[in-house]
């Protein structure tokens, strides 16, 4: 009965940490929120409200030119994309696709490390910080190297 009951109870305290540390259920929300906000949304020029849904309004996109670092926030990101759309009214012309090459998950942070491809061409390797707020991941910030 004694062996019975640790049992149980050990099977109980496993089913409660798994049920809170879900790293691939993580790693495929975080996904879902970079391919609505970020790939639909950013490079291939979605709806604003679905970026705005998932990226933060302190989100802020930092670029190294030359030897200095440029910021550039969302607000002006998704201005850029709306002139995009009037310019091109059927879409954007080389959609976007990723590869996805590193998800690394502590608790309610995230660094996610991917590939942007157009026309089966790598583009970009791009890092996108998340945290994990009460209605789920949002997209912080990002860094990237041009290739």
């Amino acid at each position: 009965m004694k062996k019975t009951l640790l049992f149980i109870t050990a099977a109980i305290i496993s089913l409660q940490v798994s049920a809170t540390n879900r790293p691939d259920t993580d790693a495929e929300d975080i996904k879902r929120v970079i391919e609505k906000a970020y790939i639909d949304g950013l490079q291939n020029w979605g709806d604003p409200e679905v970026i705005r849904q998932y990226i933060v309004p302190e989100f802020v996109m930092l670029r190294l030119a030359g030897n200095e670092i440029q910021k550039l926030p969302i607000e002006t990101w998704i201005s850029n994309i709306e002139k995009q759309k009037a310019a091109y009214p059927d879409g954007q012309p080389y959609p976007a696709t990723a590869k996805y090459l590193d998800i690394d998950v502590t608790g309610t942070a995230a660094m996610v490390k991917f590939e942007l491809y157009r026309q089966g061409r790598k583009q970009f390797t791009d890092y996108l910080a998340l945290y994990k707020f009460e209605e789920g991941w949002k997209i912080v910030g990002k860094t990237f190297y041009r290739h």
